[in-house]
């Protein structure tokens, strides 16, 4: 039998060995590392609710297996599936969409795997503004396509269609848009949503709307979908939407996408020869989390608005620390330069000093391309915040 020689390198390809690891997932693996060794860990790292996924959706699912629904789909989902969510998108936007225009597919990233994939050709550029989640740009390397980063921090990391058209060259084919934004938790204001993607019709533009966190707004931002635009700005637009956040669905990996038909058939290509059709029984728990009772979305949004006040308040006190307010979401994303101080020299240090000193997981803001910040989930107990707020300002208090 053939032996791949143990002193050769993997020969990785070009576009995977340009990609980074994800340092959301690092953030988690080094909170799983401490916790085995015995370590009482705080860990702000994780980007998922911690509530547990609401008693009607884990019914649905349950009969779902008793009916024997276990065997394959279609690529794109159940036509249940997909009649939920054009239901959901017209009751809650006033939208029209056809089964043509819609897919179910593994969780949110799939839709925008999908969607980039399916459009972007060697050296086309992709707008992506910062701070971005993590695998917008690693799903265009993958692609071979080139990320061009929108600069945000002098407005506020508010995106501008003035932003928008400066960075906009003759390779320009697609921009990620993401509202509310993970990890800075800010809100397109609809006016100046729909003034970029007239911009980007104009001039022929193709964009991925990734509304992962869609119904957690604060007011005075409003809930906002870009499905909700004219026919006429929709025509080169892909929304990607999930189940994850929403109805702390994370595990069940069920996302979808709404676009041009043609998009959507091309996409549906890419997921028939990759994951072929989402989880059957997964697919029956969507259908009722659209369908059923919302009582428990508004039962986590008040949750979180309520961490998020203290946090915000909490954080005031921290030496070396400031943090505009998350409009959407559930992420706060301090500035911590400040504490940049008596060796520690990039925001990457600081998580990492923080980890070790004080057992307590927060993500690189690097990896989101905001070097010198970093993400703070507040998806967790209030218990948790108090205690690791506590740790973050003994670390601060020594650093500055």
């Amino acid at each position: 039998m053939k032996t791949w020689p143990a002193t050769s390198p993997f020969p990785v390809s070009e576009s995977v060995s340009r990609m980074q690891p994800s340092s959301t997932l690092a953030a988690m693996q080094a909170a799983e590392a401490l916790r085995a060794s015995g370590a009482n860990v705080v860990d702000f790292g994780a980007g998922e609710p911690d509530f547990d996924t609401p008693e009607n959706i884990k019914r649905a699912a349950q009969e779902a297996m008793r009916a024997g629904q276990t065997k394959y789909t279609a690529t794109g989902g159940t036509r249940a599936l997909q009649q939920a969510i054009i239901n959901f998108y017209q009751q809650e936007f006033g939208t029209e969409y056809a089964p043509s225009e819609v897919m179910a597919t593994s969780g949110g990233k799939q839709a925008i795997f999908n969607a980039v994939v399916t459009l972007i050709d060697p050296d086309d550029e992709v707008l992506i503004a910062k701070p971005y989640w993590v695998t917008f740009p690693e799903i265009v390397v993958f692609a071979r396509g080139k990320p061009v980063f929108i600069e945000t921090e002098d407005t506020g990391f508010q995106l501008t269609a003035a932003q928008v058209e400066r960075s906009i060259t003759q390779r320009t084919k697609l921009i990620i848009l993401n509202s509310p934004c993970n990890p800075s938790g800010n809100v397109l204001p609809p006016d100046e949503f729909k003034r970029i993607l007239e911009l980007l019709t104009d001039r022929g533009i193709y964009a991925v709307s990734d509304e992962c966190y869609l119904r957690f707004v604060y007011p005075p931002a409003e809930v906002f979908s870009a499905a909700s635009l004219a026919s006429e700005l929709r025509a080169r637009l892909c929304i990607a939407g999930s189940f994850s956040k929403t109805y702390a669905m994370t595990g069940w990996r069920m996302g979808y996408a709404l676009g041009p038909a043609a998009w959507v058939n091309a996409m549906l290509k890419v997921q028939s020869h990759s994951t072929s059709n989402p989880n059957s029984i997964a697919q029956q728990a969507a259908v009722e989390a659209f369908n059923g009772p919302q009582d428990s979305v508004a039962t986590m949004l008040s949750e979180y608005t309520a961490r998020r006040a203290w946090l915000l308040e909490a954080l005031k006190e921290v030496p070396g620390i400031t943090c505009t307010e998350p409009e959407g979401a559930f992420y706060a994303f301090p500035d911590v330069r400040g504490c940049l101080k008596k060796g520690l020299k990039s925001s990457g240090e600081f998580t990492q000093r923080l980890l070790e000193e004080e057992q307590t997981v927060v993500t690189d803001g690097a990896g989101f391309g905001a070097e010198g910040y970093v993400r703070m989930s507040y998806a967790t107990s209030m218990a948790q915040l108090e205690e690791g707020v506590k740790r973050i300002k003994r670390f601060a208090e020594r650093n500055v």
